[in-house]
């Protein structure tokens, strides 16, 4: 039951890290009625998730942020070895990558520390109209046939049609849920990570110092457009408990390099973790939904964390708009964990490899190959296509043709009805909701016609608009 003194919304979001900022912005511009809740008192401090790969770039050019997100970062410098106090050579961490005409981001990860990540976000929100309530800790979860309500150390309670877990690999809304985590410790070592700042080494490399008489490797990295540096340090031994206190890195410093203690000045942040590869057993429970680290957590190896957590953000907003909106039935909602499971379950396989040093930073790691073949929403009519070839459920390529960009026809809240090479008829689809394109034949799609889901990825694929018209009807955007 809810009363008169009951804060009433459409979605409540629990966390306000990358994942509930990105949900809350894309609902935000769909006129989605959405309340961001975040235990702290600010924005998180930290450049822990700094790697944007490319696939997550195109869903920040999709978001109105991938403007700031380039100034506010870098490519990732190259990593210099050292031993003994002395340059041993370069070390590329990353398998170089050619940007096309498809694939326009696909030369490597951009370097963005997290907190700025965040801070990018969070401006957009507001520029949405959306804001975050700071300082709430959720103290209790029920949910009924209408909704969820959820009380707080402080305010009044929250009536949510739905809510969202977006509040870390401890989620408090995960474990009143009483949902599992089921999965494996990457490395019984803990890892230290800590932003600070130091003297004594350039900014042009990634610092690395190889494991030594029983240590573990030590990595510092200096973060774009700041004067700080991030340093990464493991342990080889699992009882090890990292000082995380200025006095304690400078002596980790002092070990571990040429360097002097003093030479850290500032330590600004700094935390401690155990690499874990896990993932939540089931993505919803009713009318709740876990997102990002609540329903996955991993190791940092290969740059996987935030940007699976983003996309999951990205996989859930248009279905969530669409159904809160009366668009859809609410049937589209199941798909969410449909899709989203197990490409958490590749991620996690993946950077458990890349931990190991089994697979390569590179193709693998950015993302672009990633899609939802098999999914109950990617209908495909056309026979014997090859393996290689454009499917529904892939990723929608951009390129221009025609004197259009596709990226920014797709670009928006909108689906998009494009027909590639083709001058069939094509059926009236709901305005609002469908923008209608036609450009000239186009080797990256072939000919045909494709409906691309808002979120970029092809959910229905023919040669002609044959049999479109019942797709459409099911995902809500029927004329």
């Amino acid at each position: 039951m809810t009363t008169h003194t009951d804060v009433q919304t459409d979605v409540l979001i629990v966390g306000a890290g990358p994942t509930g900022l990105a949900l809350a912005a894309d609902l935000a511009r769909r006129g989605t009625r959405a309340l961001v809740v975040e235990r702290a008192d600010a924005l998180f401090p930290g450049s822990r998730g700094k790697g944007i790969q490319p696939r997550t770039l195109e869903v920040f050019d999709d978001l109105g942020v991938l403007d700031a997100i380039r100034a506010g970062g870098c490519a990732y410098p190259v990593g210099m070895i050292w031993q003994d106090g002395a340059r041993q050579g370069e070390h590329r961490m990353f398998d170089e990558t050619e940007t096309t005409e498809a694939e326009p981001y696909a030369g490597g990860p951009w370097m963005v520390p997290q907190w700025r990540t965040q801070e990018i976000l969070f401006a957009r929100l507001e520029e949405l109209g959306g804001s975050v309530a700071f300082g709430r800790e959720l103290t209790g979860l029920t949910q009924d046939a209408d909704g969820v309500t959820a009380s707080f150390t402080g305010g009044s309670p929250v009536h949510a049609r739905y809510a969202v877990a977006a509040d870390g690999g401890r989620s408090a809304v995960r474990r009143a849920l009483g949902i599992g985590m089921t999965g494996e410790t990457v490395d019984p070592g803990p890892t230290l990570v800590a932003d600070l700042r130091i003297s004594g080494l350039d900014r042009d490399n990634w610092h690395v110092f190889p494991p030594a008489d029983g240590e573990g490797f030590l990595a510092i990295c200096p973060l774009p457009h700041t004067e700080d540096f991030q340093l990464a340090g493991s342990f080889e031994d699992p009882a090890a408990e990292p000082d995380l206190s200025l006095d304690g890195i400078r002596k980790l410093v002092a070990t571990r390099t040429h360097l002097a203690a003093d030479d850290v000045t500032e330590v600004r942040w700094a935390s401690d973790f155990r690499p874990r590869a896990a993932m939540a057993d089931r993505f919803r429970q009713g009318r709740v939904f876990l997102a990002g680290d609540a329903a996955h957590v991993h190791s940092p190896a290969g740059g996987q964390g935030l940007n699976t957590s983003v996309q999951d953000a990205y996989n859930l907003g248009w279905k969530l708009g669409a159904v809160l909106r009366g668009e859809a039935p609410e049937s589209l909602l199941d798909s969410y964990e449909e899709e989203r499971l197990p490409i958490a379950a590749h991620m996690l396989g993946l950077s458990t490899r890349v931990h190991r040093g089994e697979v390569r930073r590179g193709t693998a790691t950015q993302q672009l190959g990633l899609g939802y073949r098999g999914s109950s929403l990617a209908v495909e009519t056309r026979a014997g296509l090859p393996e290689d070839a454009l499917h529904a459920g892939d990723r929608a390529p951009d390129g221009t043709r025609g004197g259009v960009r596709l990226f920014d026809a797709f670009r928006g809240p909108h689906w998009t009805l494009l027909a590639v090479g083709t001058d069939t008829d094509l059926p009236e689809l709901a305005a609002l909701t469908v923008r209608t394109v036609r450009i000239p034949a186009y080797e990256a799609y072939g000919a045909g016609v494709f409906l691309v889901r808002p979120d970029g990825y092809v959910g229905w694929a023919g040669t002609s608009a044959e049999g479109l018209a019942e797709y459409a009807e099911s995902v809500g955007v029927a004329g």
